[in-house]
């Protein structure tokens, strides 16, 4: 295990501890949501400086894709389709430029646990996805008082029905114990003044506004400072606690490296520091566990287990597919995860509530359904034998070996190995329908072999 004095420190390829082709297909499964094997490739030959640089960055040409995405997302919205704006979301997750930006909007999605069961409005939580989208990677402060005046945010925790003399303590509960303290840091009396803050706050035209006679104006007591506050007052006086900096990075934490690894103070505290001391640059904080010791550690690896989204998405983008988005936000539904439909205020537990025996089996047969071709929702386009003829693998040891690589990136025991080779040997004296070409024989056995890799357990792991 990495010393907590050194955890922070930029990890630096060794000897010992070489830049691999796990360490980036574990960097592009944190950051991103998996990669293809050409940007496996290039990330193998750029290094770990160079690869995380540009996953911060983005691809250059993010101008044409929001261009591209624009009359979609007007037709949606314009439209109130529920069902589509899923799909939409989940496009921009496989084909966005910006891989991590989508990635660390579905973190804040998250942990601002918003759902449209309840809101019925997709303009709004479009809205609010813009929100956490813009400030993704910025600073945590201006994200924070735009989601507390976001309409969605106003009518999911009754902000909207405060008024002076009936204050609702749904948004002043969820600001301390979910958004930015957590449970210990604040009593019960803080949510009761601080609800009172909130009255007067209401949605005109689609937007926050501020009714001055529904707002409870006389002098509340909160952390222990007095005045007569307001919302935006309250959302500063949560900030101004050391509390904050400590639950987000924590949280961040689980996300982006364990929620194995104990976040003891000694780890965590220099780390909350630094992110307080930059007025809550999210940015830098993501940069700093990207490109530490402790991401790139043995404890990280494969340490969690995989959302529906990542298990679907890597599917995806490994067999460089185009299927439709509406098809795969279907079949997530069946495995635990639909954006924008998170299950409660906390949003989706994760870890090993996204496994049990029926999840398990959705999730293999999910696989088969996209290396098939036999399955109306994805057909041939995420055939496994188009993408091995492109990349030139045709043997049978080869092809074992490709698909190991490309999803796992090689790592599983001997005996696995030798288990998906034997399967190759004894498929090929098989009995198929007569009417069946040569080539028609080599795709499917191509096919089974992918499916067969991306059934093994390890590829349920982050």
């Amino acid at each position: 295990m990495i010393e907590p004095r050194m955890a922070w420190d930029v990890y630096r390829p060794s000897d010992k501890n070489p830049w691999n082709l796990q360490k980036v297909g574990h960097l592009y499964r944190r950051a991103g949501f998996s990669g293809n094997w050409s940007e496996l490739q290039a990330g193998l030959e750029a290094g770990p400086e160079k690869s995380i640089t540009q996953l911060l960055k983005g691809g250059a040409d993010r101008e044409s894709f929001e261009s591209q995405m624009e009359p979609l997302t007007q037709s949606i919205r314009q439209l109130n389709n529920a069902p589509q704006m899923s799909a939409w979301w989940l496009h921009r997750m496989l084909y966005s430029p910006h891989p991590l930006r989508e990635k660390m909007t579905l973190f804040w999605h998250n942990h601002f646990a918003t759902s449209n069961a309840k809101v019925q409005n997709v303009g709004y939580m479009l809205g609010q996805y813009s929100v956490m989208y813009r400030n993704s990677l910025g600073k945590f402060g201006p994200m924070l008082h735009e989601i507390s005046k976001d309409p969605a945010m106003m009518i999911w925790l009754d902000t909207i029905q405060s008024v002076k003399g009936k204050p609702n303590e749904n948004y002043a509960r969820e600001l301390m114990e979910l958004f930015s303290l957590g449970i210990g840091n604040y009593t019960e009396a803080d949510i009761r003044e601080a609800a009172r803050a909130f009255t007067g706050w209401e949605i005109v035209q689609e937007k926050y506004h501020f009714n001055v006679s529904a707002f409870d104006d006389t002098e509340k007591k909160v952390f222990g400072k007095t005045g007569q506050f307001k919302g935006e007052d309250i959302v500063d006086l949560c900030l101004e606690k050391e509390s904050c900096a400590k639950f987000l990075v924590r949280k961040l934490f689980r996300f982006l490296i364990s929620d194995s690894i104990p976040t003891s103070a000694d780890l965590i505290d220099p780390l909350a520091k630094s992110f307080r001391d930059s007025g809550y640059d999210i940015g830098k904080l993501v940069e700093t566990m990207l490109r530490s010791n402790i991401f790139f550690s043995p404890e990280a690896y494969r340490s969690r287990i995989k959302s529906p989204i990542d298990f679907a998405l890597g599917m995806v983008r490994g067999l460089e597919g185009r299927p439709g988005a509406t098809g795969v936000a279907d079949s997530l539904e069946t495995l635990g995860q639909r954006v924008f439909n998170p299950p409660s205020v906390k949003g989706w537990d994760g870890g090993t509530t996204w496994l049990n025996g029926q999840t398990l089996l959705f999730r293999q047969n999910l696989a088969l359904s996209m290396t098939s071709t036999e399955d109306a929702r994805f057909g041939s386009r995420c055939d496994p034998a188009v993408l091995a003829k492109k990349h030139g693998k045709a043997k049978d040891a080869e092809l074992v070996e490709f698909f190991l690589q490309l999803f796992l990136q090689g790592n599983v025991a001997d005996e696995t190995r030798q288990r998906l080779q034997d399967y190759t040997a004894q498929a090929a004296k098989r009995k198929y329908p007569i009417y069946w070409s040569e080539e028609d024989i080599a795709d499917h056995r191509v096919r089974a072999v992918c499916h067969l890799v991306l059934a093994l357990p390890e590829y349920q792991l982050d």
